[in-house]
């Protein structure tokens, strides 16, 4: 596809009467019907010979020509002299960086895109006014310094910001990319990891849409544009996303890839043509596809190629030969290795010089060939649109890195190549300026000044900009959810139904239950949720053009333009970027919306793991609800589905909250307690809490629990009253073997009089923050009263040693083992692969069961002398332990 170039006429004479018979279809009956006779040809096609003799992608020339090409709106002069100075910045802000700090940075991504950011920030992008919400702007992330160049000629970012460029630690700096955890006010999206920019953007626009259908938020024509980069769109997840938005009609999403056909360490496509690649990918799923590849210097050669032969000789070239004109220094390289092939050309370029075959631009650098471009996507209506837009990385750069390998990597410029920069771009920078490389910006008053501020007032509000808080939302009473405080008695019932019950309740709260999104991949019906397809519907923006399969049942599949539900298939990574557009909905639509994400817990943080710390990074609030949870709760299934590390994966999320709750007491009081501090006090924070599929009896709410619910641990069951002679064990427990500890701590007492303590440790994570912060603070306030860690004030009145065990890897357990002083510790987990058999053999298996669990007990009393060792072999013969069996976790 790639180098195929276009065949010597054969008959020109049979091929211009076809072509003037189009153009009189065309003439007569519009495109429409011509379209209809070309689509009758290719059947015919088809049906005779079996498959499909067509391309997927056009000419490798500009998408608009110049003869629909829209008059430039702006001053061309003053633009470019803007532009040269945010280039400039953009590329000493980088070496002054090395200079004083040697953290380097990036400058030749930028220097590819400055005109095609330049021209969208003048004349395309919307900011955030009193009566419209803003486009929303995903910045490639090795562009960054030039977004900080712009700022800085704003007047929104200082001179010493700009110094402080990659140095954020103790002092007021610039994040290396867009990072709205780190820069709040100033950017939009996290992109840098790459993939996630382009995946995102698209689930922004689908929510946008959503939030219009279910008249949450009028219709504002918003745009949602992503920069990308070729290199970029390697990663599948770049992709992964076209498919949705050309099935949705998403005409708010644009997306702009530079193609400068160079990766980090070398080309993209050095063999083939990644803008013909891209074409075709994006045209087959439904989007309108615009190629920017050749600047205006071009339009001339064209117009003058009546035989086809250069526009042959452009697909002729591959990628790696555009690199390579690009690196030589000066148009004689060009002329000979370019246009020399056919002497045809060597004549269609003999009028003009070295210097002017040398100033042939590609089009990303051309901002009437950009403006026409985004003109002709903005005014789309029905199909996304992307620009591929050819570009040179390094451009302006000069023999310094202009279109060469290394050009990512470099981070320092020879003086010589800085002088070059300045002459290239006729910067006002004097030679005794040089050494100092000072930050550029319009002197007040001047005809750039006044250009600069009077085109962003046009557009409304700086960009990229944030909003960070929105008015709190009014919170229910806990006793909303009393149905859960209240027990099931002697019924049994898991914590999944409960985390419905309470989602239920909350959809039918009058002030927060047209906020509530429910977002679920395809496992509804497993969660028990299918009730709520008819409540509230599953949204498609077609609504339903169908009768279901189930439609004369209760809970019968229901789709609708207005469905509350977001049900996203068998698609965990669209899921998740779902969620994180409800979450950060707050900023990005001024509506706070309360996203409940459900998934096999397995499926979750370990699949979207990039996503999860993306979601941290753009400030997300919600909840993620890790259903089916635990190493040996999910019967038969096996390795792909248990989990048992989950929780340690959350708790590399600084943002993220990690509950393990295992009644629905527990479950209430967490999550009426995230609702008060992302939605009431508004919280950068996410909550990550795991659900059970097993069905038991739930207690009540004891009094005063709540606060040990909330910081990690709570007093489930004390000893008896009368065992204090007796030897005594803190036995802990979260999720699906608390019930484990329960019944350990009844064997300790019948078989062996000991008593027990039972403890429900909701957050072992949690619980390692609260020591970690009282650490820190005894270190630093010497002088103070010392503070003592929750976990160890919740041991102080409770002698013995500590055994904790959980459904999770042993690392879960031992995040609180520093904070218990010189107590002995055991943590059971189930460290190893998973296994396909029913709970009860899988916890002998993982050996966190009852039995284990007295074991550990009698171990630990009997290495501090409380008991005879003795004792454990008495417990191995009773229970019936094999000694021999092998190590799960080496299993």
């Amino acid at each position: 596809m790639n180098q195929a170039h276009f065949p010597l006429d054969a008959d020109p004479q049979e091929t211009r009467e076809w072509r003037e018979s189009l153009q009189a279809v065309i003439e007569a009956g519009g495109r429409p019907r011509a379209h209809y006779l070309l689509d009758q040809l290719d059947a015919l096609d088809v049906q005779q010979h079996g498959d499909l003799h067509t391309r997927a992608w056009t000419a490798y020339t500009n998408t608009i020509p110049p003869e629909r090409q829209p008059a430039y709106p702006g001053d061309l002069a003053i633009e470019r002299r803007l532009n040269a100075m945010i280039r400039w910045n953009a590329m000493v802000m980088v070496l002054r960086a090395g200079r004083h700090s040697n953290v380097g940075g990036h400058i030749a991504t930028y220097q590819s895109a400055a005109v095609m950011y330049d021209v969208g920030f003048d004349h395309f992008f919307r900011g955030r006014t009193e009566t419209f919400d803003g486009d929303m702007i995903y910045i490639q992330g090795h562009s960054a310094p030039g977004i900080y160049g712009r700022a800085y000629v704003e007047g929104r970012i200082s001179a010493e910001q700009m110094d402080n460029f990659r140095r954020e630690a103790g002092r007021e700096g610039l994040s290396s990319y867009p990072h709205p955890r780190l820069m709040p006010g100033f950017w939009q999206f996290p992109t840098v990891s790459m993939g996630l920019g382009p995946l995102t953007a698209a689930y922004q626009a689908r929510y946008m849409r959503y939030l219009e259908y279910r008249g949450l938020k009028q219709h504002q024509g918003r745009k949602v544009w992503a920069f990308l980069g070729d290199g970029e769109m390697d990663q599948p997840e770049s992709l992964a996303a076209i498919s949705l938005a050309g099935r949705e009609r998403l005409d708010n999403l644009v997306f702009v890839v530079n193609c400068n056909l160079q990766r980090l360490d070398g080309p993209v496509r050095g063999n083939a043509k990644v803008i013909q690649e891209l074409e075709g990918t994006f045209r087959a799923a439904g989007w309108n596809v615009i190629k920017v590849i050749w600047g205006s210097g071009w339009d001339e050669l064209l117009a003058r190629d009546h035989s086809g032969l250069l526009r042959q000789r452009m697909m002729e070239c591959v990628d790696g030969d555009y690199q390579t004109f690009k690196s030589q220094s000066g148009g004689a390289y060009v002329r000979e290795h370019f246009f020399g092939r056919y002497p045809e050309l060597l004549a269609l370029v003999a009028h003009m010089s070295d210097d002017e075959i040398w100033a042939l631009a590609r089009g990303g650098h051309d901002p009437q060939k950009v403006f026409a471009a985004y003109q002709q996507a903005v005014n789309t209506s029905g199909r996304p649109s992307v620009v591929l837009a050819k570009t040179v990385k390094g451009f302006g750069m000069g023999e310094a890195g202009e279109g060469q390998n290394i050009n990512h990597q470099l981070k320092k410029m020879s003086a010589d190549a800085v002088r070059a920069f300045r002459d290239r771009f006729d910067l006002p920078v004097s030679d005794g300026q040089l050494e100092e490389m000072p930050y550029l910006r319009p002197q007040p008053g001047s005809a750039e000044a006044l250009y600069f501020a009077q085109r962003r007032q046009a557009q409304g509000g700086q960009l990229p900009a944030r909003l960070t808080q929105v008015d709190p939302l009014p919170l229910p009473p806990l006793s909303t959810f009393n149905v859960q405080l209240q027990g099931s008695g002697d019924r049994g019932q898991s914590t999944t139904m409960g985390f419905v019950r309470i989602l239920t309740t909350l959809l039918k709260d009058p002030e927060l239950g047209r906020l509530v999104i429910p977002i679920v991949p395809d496992e509804s019906r497993t969660f028990g949720m299918e009730g709520l397809f008819r409540q509230i519907g599953i949204h498609s923006f077609l609504g339903q053009l169908y009768t279901p399969q189930d439609a004369g049942q209760l809970s019968y599949y229901k789709e609708s333009k207005d469905g509350q539900i977001l049900q996203e298939g068998i698609n965990e990574s669209g899921a998740i970027c779902s969620w994180i557009a409800a979450g950060t909905a707050y900023s990005n639509h001024g509506l706070a919306t309360i996203p409940f994400y459900i998934f096999y817990s397995m499926f979750g943080l370990q699949r979207v793991g990039d996503l999860a710390w993306a979601a941290a990074d753009a400030r997300t609030r919600g909840f993620l609800l890790g259903a089916t949870s635990g190493r040996t709760t999910l019967m038969g299934e096996g390795l792909q589905h248990d989990d048992g590390h989950s929780h340690v994966l959350s708790s590399v999320i600084p943002s993220c909250v990690s509950y393990d709750p295992t009644y629905n007491f527990e479950l209430a009081v967490i999550i009426h307690d995230g609702l008060r501090r992302m939605y009431v006090d508004q919280e950068d924070i996410y909550y990550y809490i795991t659900l059970l599929n097993e069905n038991y009896p739930h207690p009540a709410l004891p009094d005063g629990a709540e606060a040990g619910i909330l910081k990690g641990l709570h007093l489930l069951r004390p000893a008896a009253a009368d065992s204090t002679a007796q030897p005594r064990v803190q036995l802990m427990g979260s999720g699906a073997i608390l019930r484990e500890v329960l019944a350990a701590a009844d064997l300790l007492q019948q078989d062996f009089a000991i008593a027990s303590d039972v403890w429900s440790a909701t957050s072992l994570t949690e619980l390692r923050r609260d020591g970690l912060a009282a650490e820190r603070w005894n270190l630093l306030h010497p002088a103070d009263e010392p503070r003592v860690p929750y976990v160890q004030q919740c041991l102080q009145d409770h002698a013995g040693p500590v055994v904790v065990a959980t459904d999770y890897m042993k690392i879960v357990g031992d995040q609180i083992r520093p904070f218990i002083n010189d107590r002995r510790f055991i943590a059971l987990g189930t460290d190893g692969f998973g296994r396909s058999d029913t709970r009860e053999s899988l916890r002998t298996f993982f050996e966190v069961d009852r039995h284990f669990i007295v074991l550990a007990a009698l171990k630990a009393l009997a290495d501090d002398g409380h008991v005879e060792r003795g004792l454990l072999q008495q417990a191995i013969d009773r229970y019936g332990i094999d000694t021999g069996k092998p190590d799960p976790a080496a299993a």
